[in-house]
């Protein structure tokens, strides 16, 4: 069995326990009312309002002019983690965190000392409220997809069991949006043939179902409404990418102002990956026109990259090819494919040049000048301006991801 730990509205409840004025509150944790930023994450009474995560916050002090807006504080949420994930540990090594806030547990075999999985499941949400004084939902069931599935819908502060004699009757009655990668559009394609629960997904013949979301999806769609998931709980697991995405303070139009703040981008996703000595198999553009209208063009390289340089080339490359069409709001760059930069697996015919190894010590170097004096110790020159001194091009809004949504 499978337990999937996940923690209601973490950041806003954090402030919250750390502020007891805010409890019973409307709390939205993300950028300031008046930016363009958006919403990190909400408590419930926010919910309330038709607050939500990824919400443009605008649209959130529009629905919610009497909420409290905070800024995240990443390193107090990521400490709370730490206790958190310490706490799962103690049921389990095998433990894969997804992201700073919940959690796959493999407890094959943890019966004798904790109990059945629902015991384990009831113990670990006791634990975590009484060490960290916040509450969590869990799932428990015989594989991730269920085990999620059934986190979700027992929030907030719930324990929902999926026993393996009835998969079918759990899933059957769900919406088609439970399955994990069927979005609005989709959802609205398959209403159009009567499809509109995981039961007449499995009913549905398979013919159907290719001609109107294609093939992949059709099989994919049909394994998870009949509670098929496979994936074992990867204690270890890498990233898969590792990016950074900027929200500019005005839409931007000037081509040239565009690259100066995919260089500084591309800066800081280089110097991620060679700090946990880690390369990209390929580099991810994605851009935010000012009707958020979103998309995103990836490009393969012949060898694993870590290097600024090669990022900021290949995503100008990008940009050159698909120029966008109207003003950007948001332009983001990530290395996806993680791999070791030596990692003999990938194949590596040709050795790098003597001009790539000259640009991999010169980053490498001013890596360590950033490590002592600061982040803004060295920067390229196109990001300083007359006066000696760093000028971001536009008020911007700066956000860190390492893994995928996603």
């Amino acid at each position: 069995m499978i337990l999937h730990v996940d923690m209601d509205a973490f950041y806003a409840a954090v402030e919250q326990r750390d502020r007891p004025e805010l409890r019973g509150k409307p709390v939205i944790v993300g950028a300031s009312p008046t930016g363009r930023g958006v919403v990190s994450t909400c408590s419930y009474e926010a919910r309330k309002y038709g607050v939500h995560s990824a919400m443009p916050i605008r649209d959130a002090y529009r629905r919610c002019p009497g909420g409290v807006f905070l800024p995240v504080r990443m390193a107090r949420y990521a400490q709370v983690s730490e206790q958190v994930m310490e706490i799962l540990g103690r049921f389990t090594p095998a433990v894969e965190p997804l992201s700073i806030d919940e959690a796959f547990l493999d407890v094959s075999g943890c019966e004798r000392l904790f109990g059945p999985p629902a015991e384990i499941a009831r113990q670990i949400r006791e634990a975590v409220l009484a060490e960290t004084g916040l509450t969590c939902s869990a799932g428990v069931a015989p594989n991730k997809f269920l085990a999620k599935l059934a986190t979700e819908l027992g929030k907030p502060d719930g324990l929902t069991v999926v026993p393996e004699e009835g998969i079918r009757e759990f899933l059957a009655p769900l919406e088609v949006r439970s399955v994990f990668g069927v979005g609005k559009r989709t959802a609205q394609v398959l209403g159009s043939i009567g499809i509109r629960t995981l039961g007449e997904i499995v009913a549905a013949p398979e013919e159907l179902l290719r001609k109107h979301v294609g093939p992949a999806s059709a099989i994919h769609m049909q394994r998870l409404a009949r509670g098929e998931d496979s994936r074992k709980v990867e204690p270890l697991r890498q990233a898969k990418q590792l990016g950074a995405e900027r929200t500019f303070g005005h839409d931007l139009e000037d081509p040239v102002e565009l690259r100066r703040h995919l260089l500084e981008l591309c800066c800081e996703v280089g110097r991620g990956l060679r700090k946990q000595s880690l390369a990209g198999q390929s580099l991810r553009l994605k851009m935010r026109l000012e009707d958020f209208t979103t998309y995103s063009r990836t490009r393969r390289f012949d060898r694993p990259a870590f290097s600024d340089r090669v990022f900021y080339r290949e995503s100008c490359a990008l940009l050159t090819l698909e120029p966008p069409t109207r003003p950007v709001r948001l332009i983001g760059v990530a290395a996806v494919g993680l791999v070791a930069p030596e990692d003999p697996a990938q194949g590596r015919l040709f050795p790098p040049s003597e001009e790539e190894q000259r640009a991999e010590r010169a980053e490498r170097a001013a890596d360590r000048v950033r490590a002592r004096f600061g982040k803004a110790a060295i920067r390229p020159a196109s990001l300083v301006g007359q006066d000696g001194e760093v000028t971001p091009p536009a008020p911007a809004r700066r956000k860190r991801r390492s893994d995928s949504d996603v």
